[in-house]
């Protein structure tokens, strides 16, 4: 691959190097496995990879062969290969094929995730009657005193996920229901556990009483309605709701003066900090990408080390302020993985001064090291140049 990608691209001639980038990401690249050769690989491993995905680097930003890996990692916004095929292994072993991994490489059990459901939940001849889902709002039902209104909602906020319904009798508030869910569950699957609970409480109730079951998130709705939806909590709410017709599930305006759906609203921002603990939903898939590329950090060499020459690693700075972003700040950052809205230190201030620090030391290498499909030569040599002696003076 590498042999035709340079066929089709040279430092001055080919495609354009968005392009090349492009079919980098988008190609598999020796991933056949990897959960059972890669999950901690070792320092040769290491270097065959990155002895491998060099000159994909090289081709893919037209710079010198004398350019560091590291540099053309940074400035490609691409990751050393070792840690990339470590993530998919550690990936696939626990979501794919359900292998537990030790405890000092991730906390999360394959018992602990979400998975998808396949085929159907019930027998495709079996459907929802047409009068139990509607996308209309529902708020004309309210006022009508033989129907019993039951308003979900949910609410994530920096103290957690909370989730919660109540029901209107009346005009009468006959029950409320809220729970705190795990801090990593998603709003959707929110929004699916307290429509779980909703149907659950509606199927309870005395046979003669037709309930109506607001909801102000149309996927939910539409997940719940689908006999064929990959997620199992909106296959139970399918079940009940298909054994029951008498439970009804309308969608309702958020924030618009409803009392109900705001009534639900701040029960779900209260549950998020002294709502009672609910573990019956189970981590959702990104939950385990994020985990698993964070272990992958912590346990490869530091991405984004700058200083090469020097074996500093820019990682190692206190968190950035949050400042304007150049092209060039927001590839080193997004490639390091910082977060630039924390507060500053007294070392540093922002981003740039410590960019600054490390061109002055590296610049001019760079510089001649990386082809103009980056930076233009003449007039920006000429100043790394002019910078590189001033400090040396000043040194």
């Amino acid at each position: 691959m590498q042999q035709n990608l340079k066929r089709i691209a040279g430092g001055y001639w080919g495609i354009s190097q968005i392009h090349r980038w492009t079919l980098y990401k988008t190609v598999i690249l020796l991933a056949h496995g990897s959960s059972a050769w890669c999950l901690n690989p070792t320092f040769k491993m290491k270097r065959k990879l990155s002895s491998i995905q060099r000159p994909f680097l090289l081709h893919i930003s037209g710079a010198y062969r004398t350019t560091p890996t590291a540099a053309l990692q940074t400035l490609l916004g691409i990751p050393p290969l070792h840690m990339q095929l470590q993530f998919e292994a550690r990936f696939t072993s626990i979501y794919r094929l359900r292998i537990p991994l030790p405890p000092f490489i991730t906390d999360t059990q394959p018992h602990d995730l979400e998975m998808k459901a396949t085929g159907w939940s019930t027998h495709p001849s079996e459907h929802l009657k047409p009068n139990q889902i509607s996308f209309e709002d529902g708020e004309a039902y309210i006022a009508r005193k033989d129907i019993i209104n039951i308003f979900t909602d949910d609410s994530k906020t920096e103290h957690g996920v909370g989730a919660a319904f109540c029901v209107l009798t009346n005009d009468i508030w006959a029950y409320q229901w809220s729970a705190k869910l795990n801090d990593n569950n998603t709003l959707f699957q929110a929004e699916l556990t307290v429509l779980h609970e909703a149907v659950i409480y509606a199927s309870h109730l005395p046979n003669h009483n037709t309930s109506k079951i607001h909801v102000d998130n149309r996927a939910s709705i539409m997940a719940s309605s689908n006999s064929k939806s990959t997620n199992e909590t909106a296959r139970k709410i399918f079940k009940i709701l298909l054994s029951n017709p008498r439970i009804k599930v309308s969608w309702v305006k958020a924030h618009a003066g409803n009392i109900g759906n705001e009534r639900a609203d701040q029960l779900a921002k209260d549950a998020t900090q002294h709502g009672q603990p609910y573990s019956h939903t189970k981590l959702p898939k990104p939950h385990i990408k994020g985990s698993s590329g964070r272990g992958c950090l912590r346990s490869g060499k530091p991405h984004g080390r700058m200083a090469i020459q020097a074996g500093k690693s820019i990682t190692s700075c206190p968190q950035l302020v949050s400042v304007p972003l150049t092209e060039i700040e927001r590839m080193l950052s997004s490639s390091l993985n910082m977060d630039l809205s924390l507060p500053t230190s007294k070392d540093f201030t922002c981003l740039t001064e410590i960019i600054a620090v490390w061109w002055n030391w590296h610049g001019t290498s760079l510089c001649h090291g990386v082809s103009w499909h980056v930076r233009k030569p003449a007039k920006l040599r000429t100043i790394m140049a002019e910078k590189g002696r001033q400090f040396r003076l000043q040194a």
